[in-house]
């Protein structure tokens, strides 16, 4: 099963993998809004739109969650961003990643669901279903993407400092 990511959304997994391994910045977290917080914003945009939305668009975005939560301490991190992780979502704590991550995390999680999905017993009506679900929700991450996705990291404070002549002048 292939998921198409939009152009855009390519980019931005691109941009946030050189802050992160390149650039040693982090994500700051937790973020806002989460991984919830857009699943809840999907469900009730659904809603608006078609009127009552089926119970195969709760499963899915369910799913999400699900996956994401199982997924992101196991494949979805890079590895300067483990510590971070485990100073947010503590060992045997209840606190869940989708309550404390939110859209760039997401993101990453659909370059791996086709890999995963394979583990699962479905038919190929129902995957294809799921697939253009999951199509639908990522065109609905891409026109937010200035809402959801970050447009700053954090990282280690450089000093811009320059001396000029005698003077030291910071910028």
């Amino acid at each position: 099963m292939k998921i198409p990511l939009p152009g855009t959304l390519k980019k931005q997994l691109v941009d946030d993998w050189e802050f992160i391994t390149q650039l040693g910045k982090l994500i700051k977290l937790p973020r806002h809004p989460t991984v919830d917080d857009i699943l809840k914003k999907y469900l009730e945009f659904k809603t608006k739109q078609e009127g009552v939305v089926g119970d195969a668009v709760v499963e899915i975005l369910n799913g999400l969650r699900t996956y994401f939560d199982k997924a992101l301490p196991a494949m979805l991190l890079y590895k300067p961003e483990r510590a971070q992780f485990l100073e947010h979502v503590p060992e045997n704590s209840t606190v869940a990643p989708s309550s404390v991550y939110g859209a760039e995390h997401l993101l990453r999680l659909f370059v791996k669901l086709p890999e995963l999905l394979v583990y699962t017993n479905m038919e190929d009506d129902a995957l294809l279903q799921l697939q253009q679900k999951l199509a639908d929700f990522l065109k609905y991450l891409q026109k937010n993407q200035s809402v959801f996705f970050c447009s700053t990291y954090d990282g280690p404070k450089v000093d811009l400092a320059v001396d000029v002549g005698k003077e030291r002048i910071s910028k």
